[in-house]
């Protein structure tokens, strides 16, 4: 069956598909021994050999799906060049090929999403999918109700106006509010940047839910798989009814 090579790439785990094309584009990818660069490159899942910088790239894997409550402090990668702590330090036994969906940045905590489902990833994270973020932030002095309009309609945050929010203030006093934010982007920063807009810093923002998906009794830096129902609702959530191999 002939598969675009970036979404062959995604669905075994490789990387995820924006990566994938980072990686055909700089040449790292060979096909039957060919190198390609060609972005929407079509291969034969089933006949093709594939290798990416020289390893071969293996049939279908079991797909993994897993929730990590991610503690203050730790970077959303696997791996960094400056030897500070990552979630592959809270996960040390972590499967092949799972990678972080989207962005938390480090002194943010809350849920975070894992798999090595690379199509499913690359649609949870793309803005046409829209799929809902629930965050609890605590931000510096009283949110009032002209600032919440103005945050819920969209604020210019480095050039570029955010999309619409839904904004609800948990409790609001002289000092600091709490609010919840539902967002459907994904920018770096987005709500700390948003707050900072309106005149208000982020003193804690926590990720509650991920396209429904919660944390449910998770201690900081522990982890679950998901269960196979959050799975399928994740999916359906995204236009993805089954799992694939």
């Amino acid at each position: 069956m002939q598969i675009r090579l970036n979404k062959l790439l995604s669905q075994r785990g490789i990387a995820s598909r924006r990566e994938a094309d980072r990686l055909i584009g700089e040449g790292c990818v060979e096909v039957n021994g060919r190198l390609v660069q060609e972005l929407g490159t079509k291969v034969d899942d089933a006949k093709d050999r594939i290798t990416v910088k020289g390893h071969k790239v293996k049939p279908g894997r079991e797909l993994v799906y897993m929730a990590l409550h991610k503690p203050p402090g730790y970077l959303v990668t696997l791996h960094d060049p400056l030897g500070r702590p990552t979630v592959r330090t809270l996960i040390p036994k972590l499967p092949e090929g799972v990678f972080p969906v989207g962005r938390l940045d480090r002194e943010s905590e809350g849920l975070l999403l894992l798999t090595n489902d690379g199509e499913l990833a690359f649609r949870l994270t793309h803005p046409r999918y829209e799929v809902p973020k629930i965050y609890l932030v605590r931000v510096e002095g009283a949110v009032g109700a002209d600032a919440i309009a103005k945050l819920e309609a969209g604020v210019l945050v480095e050039g570029k106006k955010t999309a619409p929010a839904r904004i609800k203030a948990l409790e609001t006093r002289e000092a600091f509010t709490v609010l919840q934010v539902e967002i459907h982007e994904g920018r770096k920063r987005e709500i700390r940047l948003m707050f900072s807009s309106v005149g208000h810093e982020v003193i804690r923002l926590e990720r509650a839910s991920f396209g429904g998906i919660r944390l449910e009794r998770l201690e900081p830096g522990r982890w679950r798989f998901l269960k196979a129902a959050e799975v399928r609702r994740l999916r359906r959530l995204v236009g993805l009814e089954t799992v694939s191999d």
